[in-house]
């Protein structure tokens, strides 16, 4: 009976040896095979014969070899007292694959008690510890992202004690993390806060805006833009981890921004009230001067006295005009227009304004336009003839004999985009080296302002400068030897047809000789009579008011073919009264509405415009820009009698 029991007991034990999912082998403490069951030659990836061919030791990863084996000696010196240990380790498969193991390692003794051999059980644990790995791994970015943030973080329980904290919290609120566990984070928000966030935030996401501060140590409030997240475990909420974001710095640097934009908006306004109150004396001054050459006899004498005061007059004009055009452009008040112009009549313009001085020194000024450029273009050409102007006008101011070119090519062209450049070159007496980095700066002049032999305020090539970036470009002086100078400048255009307009009216066109009902509103006594004395030599009826409210009186008691309105008026300035005029009159008696203003600044013709009127002029008023505007009103009154 007993040998039935041992033999059943037997065969069990087989069985479970055979069938086990976990590898158990016998080995001599020499280390040599007697026994390996199935799952450790499947684990190992051996047969057992040539597992048989290995010692146990070298199928054990290099970097775990010196530790199992020290625990196996330590074992056998430790034994009877110690009879198995516990390693974690790797194992190298016959497919060089390593395989992660939990081994239970016994010593079975001899008939006398001494170590034989040892019993080896080896479970395969790579699937756990790929796991443990990748949960490791998910560990140690979450707490990177939380110690290296520059965001505090701090994580709360249902009760709102602080869990942990991160660096930045420490910083913001002053205290270690040691400090603030199992402590409230009212301590730092407000009772208040804490409540509304234990109870609304998962339901109210506007919880997060009321905290705006964190209270410091040292007892002072840190700006702070903050951010609340549910911490979810098992579909269940167990707390909450607090984000807050230092604001202190971007509060500053809003209200440096805040008072930057108040400064430029008061220069502007200040440059805006100076280009007014400068250029209304310069209306009278320049206004007098044109009538005085074209409506009166003058000697010789007079005549050169009265160019004199022109020339000066203009001078001034200029230098003012380029000042208040260098602080639009600073002030990033520039706006590009879009319009389809000529390129070589663009060029011929600019030659115009100058050739009188050019001819002057008998300077010949020419232009090339390669084959290759379209005729039409769209971009802004008052910007291009500006940056023209100032490099031809410095050319021909800088150059005693020879000439002036401008060339013109194509860099490259894509779709409807074409890169332009132009090149401007003069003979003159060119820019020493040590100059040519500062040319481009504001006030800057070749010559010394001590020793200076020409005019100007330096901003010339500055508001050149920007005015080509504006468009897409860049501005340089090309190094040569020789005299003269030679500027390059590159702008972006539009290559497209031109639109088909729809219609073309043809206006009828009355005699120069009918005369107009005109009705002037301007406050300035000089500006009233250099502006009517210019009208009524034209033959036309003049009435002269002071303000707005007068203007309105006028126009509903006569009918007025034009008034000449100016912007800035006391009582009701020009703007609002255009618009009362526009609202309570009817449409086809409403007198031509045309601005007169001495604004520089701003985008003044837009603002006129917009306002209702249909044209516009800047003072100082000359006698050409008024008698285009009264063509241009004769038309549109003869076509509506």
């Amino acid at each position: 009976m007993n040998r039935v029991q041992n033999d059943e007991e037997y065969s069990y034990l087989q069985h479970v040896y055979q069938n086990a999912p976990f590898g158990v082998a016998v080995i001599t403490v020499r280390g040599e095979w007697v026994q390996a069951n199935p799952a450790l030659t499947r684990i190992l990836g051996y047969s057992w014969e040539e597992l048989q061919k290995q010692r146990f030791e070298r199928l054990i990863y290099r970097e775990d070899l010196d530790t199992n084996l020290n625990q196996v000696r330590t074992l056998i010196q430790n034994y009877p007292e110690q009879t198995s240990i516990e390693i974690e380790g790797r194992y190298i498969r016959k497919d060089e694959r390593i395989v992660w193991a939990a081994v239970h390692i016994s010593i079975m003794p001899d008939a006398e008690g001494n170590p034989e051999h040892y019993i080896v059980v080896l479970n395969d644990i790579s699937h756990t510890k790929a796991a443990e790995q990748k949960l490791q791994e998910t560990v140690e970015r979450y707490t990177s992202l939380k110690r290296y943030n520059h965001d505090a973080i701090i994580s709360l329980d249902l009760n709102g004690n602080i869990l942990n904290a991160n660096t930045r919290a420490e910083q913001m609120t002053g205290c270690k993390v040691s400090e603030m566990a199992g402590r409230s984070i009212a301590r730092f928000i407000g009772e208040r806060n804490l409540q509304r966030v234990l109870k609304e935030a998962l339901n109210n996401p506007t919880v997060e805006q009321d905290i705006k501060t964190l209270r410091h140590k040292d007892g002072h409030m840190v700006e702070v833009i903050t951010t609340l997240a549910p911490i979810i475990i098992n579909n269940k909420n167990v707390g909450f981890y607090i984000i807050a974001k230092d604001f202190t710095e971007q509060r500053q640097l809003i209200m440096a921004k805040e008072l930057a934009e108040s400064t430029n908006k008061a220069k502007s306004e200040f440059l805006a009230m100076m280009s007014h109150e400068i250029r209304t004396p310069m209306n009278g001054v320049i206004g007098m001067t044109d009538l005085l050459e074209t409506t009166t006899d003058l000697d010789d004498e007079q005549k050169e006295y009265i160019e004199i005061i022109r020339k000066s007059g203009e001078t001034l004009l200029a230098i003012i005009n380029d000042i208040l055009d260098f602080s639009k452009v600073e002030a990033g008040m520039t706006e590009l227009q879009e319009d389809l112009f000529d390129l070589k009549q663009c060029i011929q313009e600019t030659f115009d304004m100058v050739s009188a001085k050019a001819s002057a020194k008998q300077l010949e000024m020419s232009f090339t336009v390669e084959d290759d450029i379209p005729e039409m273009l769209f971009g802004d050409p008052k910007r291009i003839k500006q940056v023209l102007m100032n490099l031809v006008g410095n050319a021909v101011k800088f150059t005693l004999h020879g000439g002036i070119t401008v060339s013109v090519r194509k860099v490259f062209e894509e779709d409807e985009l074409i890169d332009l450049e132009f090149k401007v070159s003069d003979t003159g007496i060119g820019i020493p080296d040590n100059k040519l980095e500062a040319i481009f700066e504001p006030f800057s002049q070749v010559d010394n302002f001590m020793t200076r032999n020409y005019e100007g305020t330096g901003l010339g090539l500055a508001i050149s400068k920007k005015l080509v970036n504006v468009m897409g470009g860049n501005i340089w002086v090309e190094k040569k030897e020789g005299p003269g100078t030679t500027f390059v400048f590159t702008v972006l255009l539009k290559n497209r047809q031109e639109p088909e307009h729809a219609k073309h009216c043809e206006q009828k066109e009355t005699s120069d000789t009918d005369p107009l009902n005109i009705l002037i509103a301007e406050d300035n006594e000089i500006n009233q009579i250099v502006l009517r004395k210019m009208l009524e030599k034209q033959g036309h009826a003049v009435t002269v008011v002071t303000n707005g409210h007068d203007v309105l009186r006028e126009a509903e008691n006569t009918k007025y073919d034009i008034i000449f309105m100016d912007v800035q008026m006391p009582g009701m300035n020009g703007l609002e009264t255009t618009r009362k005029l526009r609202a309570t009159l009817p449409k086809d008696s409403c007198p031509m509405i045309v601005a007169v203003t001495a604004n520089a600044l701003k985008e003044d013709r837009d603002i006129c415009l917009g306002a209702g009127m249909d044209e516009y002029i800047s003072k100082p008023v000359k006698s050409q820009p008024v008698l285009a505007v009264l063509e241009q009103v004769k038309r549109k009154v003869g076509s509506r009698r």
